[in-house]
């Protein structure tokens, strides 16, 4: 029923910034986990980044220190700042979303948004 869309991919030279965005429908986005993977050609999805319904945050050591995750639940929005990007981040970057419920724990995923990064 949570529907995702990505967006703010794109091309940036080595160095440079860009910010995600993961627009989410939905009213229960607050009690939503959301997470940002990542996916190179031939590869299985990494995970880049997870930030909790309460704000908690944690990263990819590949992340630490130049990716920030937020959420903005007014707006049903989740971020991921990526700064200092280099050619190595080049990937398929996805939004994620877990809601668990006395039933189970539902996943969600979005379409995707490319990032590749120019050296």
């Amino acid at each position: 029923q949570v529907q995702l869309v990505e967006s703010g991919g794109g091309l940036v030279q080595a160095g440079g910034s860009l910010r995600l965005s993961c627009a989410a429908s939905g009213r229960t986005f607050s009690s939503y986990a959301m997470a940002w993977y990542r996916q190179f050609p031939g590869n299985q999805r990494e995970l880049v980044a997870t930030i909790s319904p309460g704000g908690n945050t944690r990263y990819a050591d590949s992340a630490k220190g130049r990716f920030t995750i937020s959420r903005d639940n007014a707006k049903n929005t989740v971020y991921l700042q990526m700064n200092s990007l280099k050619p190595e981040d080049t990937a398929v970057y996805y939004c994620n979303a877990k809601l668990y419920s006395t039933i189970g724990v539902s996943d969600y995923w979005g379409q995707g948004t490319q990032v590749t990064v120019s050296s």
